[in-house]
């Protein structure tokens, strides 16, 4: 008896010290808990209501948590906020943010997005998904020669927007898969002038990075204000992130003019747009039944002049007499 406690003592002991990791399987799947015990031969995963024994040649890689994945900062919303410290290049942003960034296949385009939960919630434009059921998204996890892509083929359309040109889309039967996740920013601490950067899939090239400036925050676009940039956007970018230099997201790429003479004129949501979407999706939700009913809002009619009475008849006064 007194053995057993004093192995219970080792164990709650080595538990407060050891730091939650996530261990990857070689058939895919994956385990996450802290690390007890890390032999030659296996592995010892404390699973919080058991401990799990696992082969060390059944182990594909093993990742400490990042703080963001460890935390509660997740609210109902879905989503977390950056805390807009740690300026850093894009080249260490793109690094850092890329495995959240991930490319999207219907069966008539491609389009880019990106994960807001570790659940895996991802954001794209509602135009990238539209009159669309059969959803794939590849996720890109490592970096370098150790990247390797993992394809989704069940995905839920949780809501959209065609309004906003939003849209929220999961990723199922991920086998408790914990994905990594961007943060968001603030719109109001966007200025004319600062650095941003675009990652997507232009024209399906995997993992594209842009950068640019922005060129105005609060464009007028007829019926919605947003994010004008000199970050190249191209098909494929849709519903990609756009971030600044503390690895925040700050727009959702949208659109871009294509005219003879013009360059560099891209266009984001801006991430408040897309703050209140999340916190008000309900209101968006889909019904793959009816998308009519009574969750997509469509723009009032136009107004048309009424007709005169001369034009109702042709004919003036004077000609009626």
């Amino acid at each position: 008896m007194r053995t057993f406690l004093t192995v219970l003592t080792l164990l709650s002991a080595t538990c407060a010290l050891a730091a939650p990791s996530r261990v990857i399987l070689n058939q895919g799947g994956e385990v996450q808990g802290e690390i007890l015990s890390d032999k030659p031969d296996r592995v010892v995963v404390d699973l919080g209501f058991t401990l799990l024994s696992v082969p060390r040649d059944a182990i594909a890689s093993m990742q400490a948590l990042k703080p963001e994945e460890n935390s509660t900062t997740f609210t109902a919303d879905l989503f977390r906020e950056g805390s807009g410290e740690g300026a850093s290049s894009v080249r260490e942003l793109a690094e850092k943010v890329g495995g959240a960034v991930v490319l999207i296949r219907t069966p008539t385009g491609l389009g880019s997005g990106f994960i807001i939960n570790p659940e895996g919630y991802i954001i794209t434009n509602d135009h990238v998904i539209a009159g669309e059921n059969e959803l794939s998204v590849t996720v890109f996890e490592g970096s370098g020669k150790s990247m390797r892509k993992l394809q989704y083929d069940n995905v839920q359309i949780i809501a959209t927007s065609d309004n906003l040109d939003l849209a929220l889309i999961k990723l199922e039967d991920t086998k408790g898969r914990v994905f990594p996740t961007v943060p968001l920013g603030y719109s109001e601490e966007l200025r004319q002038g600062a650095p941003v950067f675009a990652v997507g899939s232009p024209l399906g090239l995997e993992r594209s990075v842009s950068s640019g400036i922005v060129s105005l925050r609060n464009r007028d676009m007829g019926t919605r204000l947003l994010v004008q940039t000199t970050a190249q956007i191209s098909p494929g970018n849709s519903g990609g992130p756009l971030f600044n230099l503390h690895g925040e997201v700050v727009g959702v790429n949208d659109l871009k003019i294509v005219t003879t003479g013009a360059e560099g004129l891209g266009f984001a949501i801006p991430v408040d747009v897309l703050k209140d979407f999340l916190r008000n999706r309900d209101a968006y939700a889909f019904d793959p039944r009816n998308p009519n009913a009574g969750y997509r809002y469509y723009a009032p009619p136009t107004a048309l002049p009424l007709k005169s009475e001369k034009a109702e008849t042709g004919k003036s006064s004077k000609d009626s007499q």
